[in-house]
């Protein structure tokens, strides 16, 4: 056995202690570049990124901007939804009132803002403030309320020299990931708020506070009033989203937000670009079914994924492409689907005209085709008709449901019926109103408006109507 003796212990002590000291030097020398640098340089390390989020918001900042929207509404009677008192108070609605939102937006390029449809979908006026406090009027380039998605067009700002900030890909995001938000909560100025990804493909498939139709990338970075529209932004300071919704039961942030994926957004700027005032989407043309335990064992498979498809419109371009009514659709574009709005994202996601490769399942085995990309078919709508019977058709003009039409309104492929085109101004708004989809007559289903114009020619006594207004189904009784 060897024993290190007090003078040995020494020496080994004072070398520990020398190449500690040597080591802290070369750390902090090795910093040096980087702390010069760092207003100018993304983060490129798990280190770097500890010490400030500075040059990635320096990165990002300057293409969020905030928006001021007026918006003129009428002022409804309070008798208005009440079938009798509602024809009596028409005129005592009262003078228009005029409305004022906040929210904020992004810079694509060219002159471009995107931001969500509830902050500017309505609005009569529009104003756009850039970070370093340019402010430009805007108008509405293209809007989608079903994607809760627009994008403003600045004017009088040819020539000028503006931001932009790069739009990322929101399929390559993992839950984990660290974002920022930026945008304009409660009107105080431009903010930046930190998180995760705390979930991908959110949808109401389960139930809940999220529409059935949606899908959102969520995450916990604080979002708040006036956050509408604004940025979520990567560690290298790109889109991957634009925040759009909180749920809350106290109006304040609870760490429950959701942004649109910054790929929707990619489409719908190229369109915007491209002069299109309506987002234009690549049409499914068939009607699907979650598969779930029971149908997954049915099929004998060992976890249930994937949508079941049901029924298919002779024209679908999945029935051009050999799809067929009891397949399992389970990959598009390479991205799974398991919910029907994923698959309606994906399609959104994709450019129209283009081809995407399909996987579907059929006798347990696995099939891959590439499948062309076309709008919905536009058909003749054939005859309209103004009906002129009495009872609540009367002075509505009346056209078919086509598969066009269907895909604007966001209603299944399956869905047949008849659009009511136009209707008197002062109306009451309980009654048939203009955009509504009937479905059926006393129990009778009506498909053209002639189906409708026989109906209302021979009615007496009450009436049931089964529509769609505002994608819910209601039915409608009245005597009138």
């Amino acid at each position: 056995m060897t024993h290190a003796s007090p003078t040995t212990a020494h020496g080994a002590g004072a070398l520990l202690r020398r190449n500690a000291l040597a080591a802290a030097i070369l750390f902090m020398i090795a910093a040096l570049p980087f702390a010069a640098s760092a207003k100018t340089q993304v983060p490129r390390s798990a280190e770097q990124i500890r010490l400030s989020y500075a040059p990635v918001v320096a990165k990002a900042a300057p293409a969020v901007v905030n928006i001021y929207a007026t918006t003129v509404r009428q002022r409804v009677s309070p008798f208005a939804e009440d079938p009798f008192f509602s024809e009596f108070f028409r005129d005592f609605a009262g003078p228009p009132r005029v409305q004022n939102s906040l929210g904020s937006g992004v810079l694509v390029g060219g002159g471009l803002v995107v931001t969500n449809f509830h902050v500017v979908g309505e609005a009569s006026r529009i104003r756009v403030v850039l970070a370093d406090r340019r402010e430009y009027a805007a108008e509405v380039a293209l809007a989608d309320k079903a994607a809760d998605l627009a994008v403003l067009r600045l004017m009088d700002a040819e020539g000028e020299d503006l931001p932009v900030i790069e739009i990322g890909d929101s399929d390559a995001l993992e839950v984990g990931d660290l974002v920022l938000a930026i945008g304009n909560p409660f009107g105080l100025g431009q903010t930046v708020s930190s998180g995760i990804i705390s979930g991908l493909a959110r949808t109401g498939r389960g139930g809940g506070l999220l529409s059935a139709r949606s899908y959102f990338i969520q995450t916990d970075a604080p979002i708040n009033p006036g956050n509408s529209g604004g940025a979520l932004v990567d560690m290298n300071g790109r889109l991957i989203g634009i925040n759009t919704m909180i749920v809350t039961r106290s109006g304040g942030s609870v760490g429950l937000g959701f942004a649109i994926p910054a790929n929707l957004v990619r489409q719908v700027v190229a369109q915007a670009r491209a002069g299109n005032s309506r987002f234009e989407r690549p049409w499914a043309g068939i009607e699907v079914q979650e598969v779930g335990h029971d149908i997954a064992e049915a099929l004998g498979m060992k976890v249930p994924h994937g949508l079941l498809i049901r029924a298919l419109d002779p024209k679908s371009p999945f029935a051009a492409a050999g799809l067929r009514a009891g397949d399992v659709l389970l990959e598009f574009a390479g991205q799974p689907v398991n919910a029907e709005a994923e698959l309606e994202f994906r399609l959104a996601t994709q450019p129209l005209d283009g081809k995407a490769e399909v996987t579907y399942l059929r006798d347990g085995r696995r099939h891959s085709v590439r499948m062309a990309l076309m709008p919905p078919p536009e058909a003749k709508p054939g005859k309209e008709i103004t009906i002129s019977a009495p009872g609540p058709f009367q002075g509505r003009r009346l056209a078919a449901l086509t598969p066009a039409l269907a895909a604007r309104l966001g209603l299944p492929a399956r869905v047949r019926g008849v659009v009511v085109i136009a209707a008197p101004r002062r109306a009451p708004r309980s009654a048939i109103r203009a955009g509504d989809v009937i479905l059926a007559v006393d129990g009778t289903p009506v498909t053209t408006p002639a189906d409708v114009a026989r109906i209302a020619g021979a009615h007496r006594g009450w009436w049931r109507i089964d529509l769609i207004r505002g994608n819910r189904r209601i039915t409608l009784r009245t005597n009138r």
